[in-house]
């Protein structure tokens, strides 16, 4: 290494060193200052930053003027979520295109507006000629988030209304975005598949007569083949997984990013940057590698006690990742059920069945019962803890043959329509930049001149002991 090289990461360590202790906030500040860390109270109920009509999440009711837990319900324009699944599923239809309409246009189409509807999107389905070639092949990552938010960002350039804030305008980007995502995000898995880990290359075109999920497992697989069940079961995650209300990490974000009057691929290149972190997005891969921890190092399984006291373990700190955590258990706002999981669970038990896994299945179901039960043993919980709809997903997409690198932008493809809805809403209703405020809590400091300050007060108890050429010092 390099004198200049160990110079430099020595200043940067003692820059962090120094940010670790400048920046420290004690935990009685923030309740001295009665300040809701992370825009949630005790209990995991957000500040109320707005209004909306395009979605509604119950976890509790009013009884006696007190607020008490209560199965989780999900509402989309005013339609409960279970209602909607069970409609499409009792037609054994697709349903993704129709409740994109619904996000969007505010109520369920009519046969011919959904025909109408779907012919858009499939018109919409198409990149701009050389695309894949010049973009997507140029700089191949198995970070595929990242990848996805370059091409968002890039596909802007060709664009001429790029900056028309007209309701029509954005609408028309929205619907293009949320029609090319899934194969921006399929290519953009393939090319790394390629190049990176010397697969071969497909580059499969999507069929404008097949739905969403069909055209997703069609571009993925080599040979464009799935069943039917496998199709409506990634419809309804991608049903599942659209829309959460407007106050999730990455919703909020599209609003915030959309008030100070951006163009509609930055406000979804802030969207997808916010959701590609493990707290919000990645947290399926956490349950699945988790899942396989459990695998590994159980003997049996099967066996009920066995299982529990390895989750013990993980609550521990002394198993997987020494986080503490059992990932997929436990949600911000729902704590009797995540109706998404409960709605998610009969399809991931038909898809098990399918692929002879229902032993697995089991599995997934008994630490759905027993997690709760031993975050009990070792944390006072303030609400009640359950499955999260990621618990389920990252299985299900493991049983379809998802790559890993897939699964947040998987999650992508069906929450950019509520980005999108939610954009929209703040764009009819704008009429100030979303600009919270933040107390501040630091002391008044006197000035001293650039002579009169030493290296002690500026990088702690000793000075930088760095290799130097001749009479250089740092200040030089």
């Amino acid at each position: 290494m390099s004198d200049n090289k160990k110079r430099r990461e020595a200043i940067i360590k003692k820059y962090a060193d120094k940010y670790a202790q400048v920046d420290r906030i004690s935990q009685e500040l923030f309740e001295e200052h009665h300040v809701k860390r992370g825009l949630r109270d005790i209990n995991g109920k957000g500040v109320v930053a707005g209004l909306t009509n395009i979605s509604k999440i119950e976890s509790s009711k009013e009884v006696d003027g007190k607020s008490v837990p209560c199965d989780g319900r999900l509402f989309y324009r005013g339609y409960n979520v279970k209602e909607l699944l069970q409609g499409i599923g009792k037609d054994n239809r697709f349903g993704a295109e129709e409740i994109i309409y619904l996000l969007l246009m505010g109520e369920l189409p009519t046969q011919k507006e959904l025909e109408d509807f779907r012919f858009l999107l499939g018109e919409y389905r198409t990149l701009p000629t050389n695309f894949v070639r010049d973009v997507i092949m140029k700089a191949p990552s198995d970070d595929i988030m990242n990848c996805l938010t370059r091409s968002v960002l890039t596909l802007a350039s060709y664009d001429p209304n790029m900056l028309d804030l007209s309701l029509e305008n954005v609408l028309q980007q929205c619907l293009m975005l949320i029609s090319v995502l899934p194969m921006l995000s399929v290519y953009g898995y393939h090319a790394y598949n390629h190049y990176e880990c010397n697969e071969s290359m497909y580059i499969h075109r999507p069929d404008a007569s097949l739905s969403m999920a069909e055209n997703i497992l069609r571009m993925l697989r080599p040979d464009m083949k799935y069943t039917d069940l496998e199709a409506k079961v990634l419809d309804a995650a991608l049903i599942l997984h659209m829309e959460h209300g407007g106050g999730n990490n990455s919703t909020f974000t599209a609003r915030v990013v959309t008030s100070s009057g951006s163009d509609t691929y930055s406000v979804m290149a802030a969207a997808l940057s916010s959701l590609k972190g493990p707290k919000h997005g990645g947290a399926n891969i956490k349950v699945m590698r988790m899942m396989e921890d459990i695998k590994a190092n159980v003997e049996d399984y099967s066996d009920e006690e066995e299982v529990k006291e390895y989750l013990r373990k993980i609550v521990r700190k002394e198993a997987f990742d020494r986080s503490g955590l059992i990932y997929g258990m436990g949600h911000a706002v729902y704590s009797i059920s995540d109706p998404r999981a409960v709605g998610f669970k009969r399809f991931v038990k038909k898809l098990a069945g399918e692929k002879h896994l229902m032993e697995e299945f089991e599995l997934y179901s008994m630490i759905e019962r027993l997690a709760p039960e031993v975050i009990a043993e070792r944390s006072r919980i303030y609400k009640g803890v359950s499955a999260n709809v990621d618990f389920y997903s990252g299985f299900v997409y493991k049983m379809l043959g998802i790559p890993v690198e897939l699964y947040t932008p998987i999650f992508a493809m069906a929450r950019i329509v509520g980005w999108s809805a939610h954009r929209m809403e703040e764009l009819v209703n704008m009429d100030k930049i979303i600009r919270p405020a933040y107390k501040s809590i630091m002391e008044e400091k006197v000035y001293y001149s650039l002579k009169d300050r030493s290296t002690p007060r500026i990088y702690g108890e000793e000075n930088l002991r760095l290799p130097v050429k001749d009479d250089e010092s740092l200040g030089q």
